[in-house]
């Protein structure tokens, strides 16, 4: 079987992680892997994090499975979390996921059982797991237009115009927040319009927040996402605690899916629980554990907020020095646009040639597109990274 097997492409990301570990200089920059980092380069583990699980360590007494679709306190604090009061908590069927990425699979799976013929608009660019999870179901993908890369910001005109092709019981994908991978955030306006979209056209929202928090705060990030559901009949949500909570390896995620009341919400929430039988049966629960632990206590959801906070601040302090530090070295405010954007996140104007120039002759570590990470940005680097970029882009 496996003598006549092609090897699937690399992902680009992987392949940065593997060329980053491989080079030797002591300058190098890792710009391209998509975690967040401390200024010394760390990946902590929150406080929060290490306080909830030291009392799940000391109170959990089984190991034993919890349920096809998760536990319901953590399906309870992750929709109060997100969805706030939008939507009465009786119209939410909710089900616990191996984290965003496995939300989106399950998500875009149910679409392909129940409504094989609708498309899947997704925004351009977007997460490239998008695109490759809709095309391994067979699904067809309808690209839109999202980002003006000129301008560094969103193409709305286009985005509304593409939008309102869009047929009933189509799927359209929206970022809810710190779009991965320009940072162009919707603004308020931008969701109220969106809402009108789906009232004319019947097509359906799904909104992948995986960086609640990271924008401009947890509950700024979902006002968006809250407002389109307090409007529209049906809304599909994949959602990821592995970025705000630090809990990248125990793979936390969740889908909510917004529908009416009684029957179909239980017939969605039976269809979610099936497919995670059919897919990995169980779904992890200790990261799981963790957020409902977090979530369900005063002391530590003040201490986890203001983690959180200091993180996000990092980003914003590092988005502004870099785009100060390029002006300065080109003279021009041609990056501007990083310091408006938010999020983990920015999409610099370079060729594949231009990424591999960066990397090959200044050790700068950027994924193949142009994104960045501006968590990986230090107060020493920032000056070098702007050096680099002013003199391979000209």
């Amino acid at each position: 079987m496996f003598k006549t097997l092609t090897a699937p492409p690399q992902d680009k990301i992987i392949q940065i992680m593997g060329l980053y570990a491989a080079d030797t200089r002591p300058e190098k920059v890792d710009l391209g892997v998509g975690v967040y980092r401390t200024e010394d380069g760390r990946t902590p583990v929150m406080a929060a994090v290490k306080a909830a699980e030291a009392r799940i360590l000391q109170a959990q007494e089984s190991k034993g499975y919890v349920a096809l679709a998760g536990d319901a306190g953590f399906h309870a604090v992750m929709r109060g979390l997100i969805l706030g009061d939008a939507v009465a908590p009786e119209r939410v069927a909710a089900c616990a996921t191996p984290g965003g990425t496995g939300a989106v699979r399950q998500i875009l799976e149910m679409v392909q059982r129940l409504t094989p013929e609708a498309r899947i608009w997704v925004p351009s660019p977007s997460w490239p797991n998008h695109a490759a999870i809709t095309g391994h179901l067979g699904l067809a993908q309808v690209d839109y237009r999202y980002y003006d890369a000129d301008a560094g910001g969103i193409d709305r005109d286009g985005m509304l115009a593409d939008l309102a092709q869009a047929q009933k019981g189509d799927i359209v994908l929206l970022h809810g927040c710190c779009h991965n991978p320009t940072g162009a955030d919707l603004s308020a306006q931008d969701w109220v319009d969106l809402a009108g979209v789906f009232e004319a056209t019947g097509a359906i929202p799904f909104v992948d927040i995986a960086y609640q928090g990271f924008g401009e705060g947890l509950e700024e990030d979902a006002q968006g996402l809250r407002s389109l559901a307090a409007r529209v009949p049906e809304m599909l949500v994949a959602a990821s605690g592995s970025k705000n909570f630090g809990l990248y390896r125990e793979r936390v995620g969740i889908i909510l899916a917004v529908t009416d009341p009684g029957k179909p919400r239980d017939v969605a929430a039976a269809m979610l629980a099936h497919l995670n039988r059919q897919s990995f049966a169980f779904p992890p629960d200790h990261g799981a554990r963790v957020v409902e632990t977090i979530l369900t206590d005063a002391e530590l959801t003040a201490q986890w907020q203001a983690e959180l906070d200091a993180m996000r601040s990092r980003m914003t302090a590092n988005r502004r020095a870099l785009a100060e530090a390029l002006r300065a070295v080109t003279g021009s405010d041609r990056f501007g646009f990083v310091a408006a954007q938010r999020g983990m996140f920015s999409l610099l104007p370079v060729t594949e040639a231009q990424v591999a120039q960066l990397r090959e002759d200044h050790a700068i570590y950027l994924v193949s597109d142009g994104r960045m990470n501006v968590a990986g940005l230090t107060e020493k680097t920032i000056p070098q990274v702007a050096r680099a970029i002013a003199q391979v882009l000209g």
